[in-house]
């Protein structure tokens, strides 16, 4: 029987986090670098355990994005993850379900980067149809290459805001996305 679990990165065991962290290199094919490891912890984690292993995993980590420069406390999705044996399965959808709780009784936006549209937008996820900035200090630099692949959940405070408003993030090492 797959149960969930959710936890903070500070407390969970670092064996947790090493199972965690393999799934993720696995899932991603290898594609998957310290950098992406360490914008994933931090906040919650949201896993999905069968037999004792985690087959599925979600972060949900604390950003503050900008909307038209109205700042949103958001949780910020990161390594989603399904161990590729497991596929195709309802998996990553069961973490994200509980993912969606997490955002919305913690922050007041959700958001995260990817591809993979047709997964999220299932899931209450909206394509960010505006243009899309990163903070350094006071300064926006224009991050076009980004443009296509933010999403957002809205609700509460953020209902109401524009998908073709100007959003933006603040700057960290590698993907500031």
């Amino acid at each position: 029987m797959t149960r969930l679990e959710r936890f903070t990165t500070d407390g969970t065991s670092r064996e947790r986090l090493d199972e965690i962290r393999r799934l993720c290199d696995l899932a991603f094919e290898g594609d998957f670098s310290a950098q992406d490891w360490s914008h994933a912890v931090g906040g919650s984690h949201i896993v999905a355990i069968d037999d004792g292993a985690v087959v599925a995993h979600a972060a949900v980590v604390p950003r503050l994005i900008e909307v038209a420069g109205r700042p949103f406390r958001t949780g910020y999705v990161e390594a989603v993850a399904t161990d590729p044996a497991r596929q195709r399965r309802g998996l990553g959808s069961y973490v994200m379900a509980e993912t969606a709780i997490v955002v919305r009784s913690e922050y007041e936006l959700g958001a995260l980067s990817t591809g993979l549209y047709d997964f999220y937008g299932r899931l209450g996820w909206e394509r960010w149809q505006g243009p899309t900035y990163v903070r350094h200090g006071s300064g926006l630099i224009r991050t076009e290459e980004e443009d296509d692949g933010v999403m957002v959940l809205r609700f509460g405070p953020s209902a109401n805001i524009s998908l073709t408003d100007a959003i933006s993030c603040e700057a960290r090492s590698v993907d500031d996305w």
